[in-house]
C-alpha cells in the first residue's frame, strides 16, 4: 500500500512539473491557438486555424519535412485571408502536382535563413536608412521597413505586406503573421 501511494505521489508531481514548464513557456496566440516556442515552425502551424491554407500549401509543396528542420528560419507567414486575395483559383491550381515547382518557389519566398525577430528587423532596417534587404531562400529579395510601429514587407512585384503578428518564437526560428502572400518576380 505504502509503494502505491509513492507512485501516486511521483505520478503527480511529474505531471505538476510538465504542467508547470508548459505554463512558464512564453506563448503567442495564432489563429486561436497558443504558439509554443518549444515547437517547430509545423508542430505550431497545423494547429492555427488563420493558416490552413498556408499547411495545406506546405505539405503539397513537400516542404513539411524542410521546415521541420533546425534552420533556424524567419517565416512571413500569409493567413488564409491573405490567400484569399489572391486571383480566384490561384491557390486550387498552385496545389496541383504539376505546379508543385511554382508552389514551392512563393512558399520558399516567405522563408529567410536566420531567426530574424523584429529587433533585429528593426536594427537592420536602422542599418539601411530606413529599408532593409533581404534575401530568401528562394534566392529573391524582400525588403522590410515600418509604417510607424507596423513592420512592412515590399515584394518583388512591388506587392506590399503587413506583419499583423509578430515574433512568434518556435524551435528552429520565428514568425511574422502576414496579411498578404508575397510575389516573387
Amino acid at each position: 500500500m505504502k509503494s502505491i501511494k509513492s507512485l501516486a505521489l511521483m505520478l503527480a508531481a511529474a505531471f505538476f512539473m510538465n504542467s508547470s514548464y508548459a505554463q512558464m513557456e512564453k506563448t503567442v496566440q495564432v489563429g486561436g491557438a497558443a504558439m509554443y516556442p518549444s515547437k517547430n515552425i509545423v508542430e505550431n502551424a497545423v494547429n492555427s486555424k488563420d493558416h490552413t491554407t498556408l499547411v495545406a500549401a506546405v505539405k503539397a509543396a513537400g516542404l513539411v519535412e524542410t521546415l521541420e528542420s533546425a534552420g533556424p528560419f524567419t517565416v512571413f507567414a500569409p493567413t488564409n485571408e491573405a490567400f484569399d486575395k489572391l486571383p480566384k483559383g490561384t491557390v486550387e491550381s498552385l496545389v496541383k502536382p504539376e505546379n508543385k515547382q511554382m508552389l514551392t518557389s512563393i512558399l520558399t519566398y516567405h522563408v529567410v535563413a536566420g531567426k530574424l525577430d523584429s529587433k533585429a528587423l528593426a536594427s537592420k532596417i536602422k542599418e539601411g536608412n530606413g529599408t532593409a534587404e533581404l534575401t530568401t531562400v528562394a534566392g529573391g529579395k524582400l525588403w522590410v521597413m515600418m509604417d510607424g510601429n507596423k513592420i512592412v514587407i515590399k515584394d518583388e512585384k512591388g506587392g506590399m505586406s503587413w506583419v499583423t503578428i509578430k515574433d512568434v518564437y518556435q524551435s528552429n526560428g520565428v514568425i511574422h503573421v502576414v496579411n498578404t502572400v508575397l510575389m516573387p518576380k
